[in-house]
């Protein structure tokens, strides 16, 4: 695999960001239940490989740890 580049890294961190924003916003009004499931658990999914990743330096994962445990 290619190494990636420091760009690269901080745009996965703001992908990571936007998936605990969503989640920490809750389930929006007009979404039923199991759509908001779906996302839920996609967003999830997407932080606990994210977080996973070997190739995290110093940035801060409080907020992305809180959001996958606060949503399992």
């Amino acid at each position: 695999m290619d190494e990636i580049t420091s760009e690269e890294i901080a745009q996965h961190y703001t992908a990571m960001g936007h998936s605990v924003d969503l989640l920490d916003a809750g389930k929006p009004s007009l979404m039923s239940d199991d759509d908001w499931n779906t996302m839920k658990a996609a967003n999830v999914e997407h932080l606990e490989l994210m977080v996973a990743k070997d190739y995290w330096t110093d940035e801060d994962m409080t907020a992305v740890n809180k959001a996958i445990a606060d949503n399992k």
